[in-house]
Formats: C-alpha cells, sequence, structure tokens
C-alpha cells in the first residue's frame, strides 16, 4: 500500500474499509495505543490482536494514531479529533465515528 503502514484485521480494500464498517467515508485506520498496530476499527482488533484494547491517553494527542485509508497520511490524535476530513487529500471521515472515539482515546 504505497509504503503505508500495515492495517491488520478484517479490511476489504485498499482505503482501509472492513467488514464491519465499509461505507464510502470509512476510511480511516486507527493505531492501537496497546499494540502500535493500526486496524479498522474496534471490531477488528478485538477479533484479530489476541489482547484487550487500551485507550490513548489524553495527554498523547500528539500521536500519529490515525491513518486515512484514501491517501495514506498519518494524523495525530489532536488532528484527527478537530476535523472532519484529511487535511492533506480532503476525503470526509465517517461522522458516525465520533461515537466510538472512547474505545480508542481518553
Amino acid at each position: 500500500m504505497n509504503g503505508r503502514p500495515p492495517v491488520l484485521g478484517a479490511v476489504v480494500d485498499d482505503e482501509t474499509r472492513c467488514i464491519h464498517y465499509r461505507s464510502p467515508l470509512d476510511v480511516i485506520a486507527i493505531r492501537f495505543a496497546c499494540c502500535g498496530e493500526y486496524y479498522p476499527c474496534h471490531l477488528c482488533h478485538a477479533e484479530a490482536a489476541g489482547h484487550p484494547a487500551r485507550q490513548w491517553p489524553a495527554d498523547r494527542r500528539d500521536q500519529r494514531a490515525v491513518l486515512c485509508g484514501v491517501c495514506g497520511h498519518e494524523l495525530t490524535i489532536a488532528e484527527y479529533l478537530a476535523t472532519d476530513d484529511c487535511p492533506e487529500c480532503g476525503a470526509g471521515f465517517n461522522p458516525g465515528c465520533r461515537l466510538h472515539t472512547h474505545l480508542y482515546f481518553e
């Protein structure tokens, strides 16, 4: 995937969509704090990682932990939480993902 970090789990296409979330706007992957690996979603991590997920601490918002599946840009947690689309390529992110931020970030 063009020098991008690998995305693990039940990925179904080159833009990081998975079997759980695959709308046109489901184009991010999250680097999990517990293992440092990218997964498309919390369900993929639960199914494939072999360990419980851990949230990124609030004081680590400067970590690059969100991957745009369209262009491969890695956003910091703070950048991701402050935007609705990729600052690099303009791809829109699923606004419904906001319902799950507590699963990834304190």
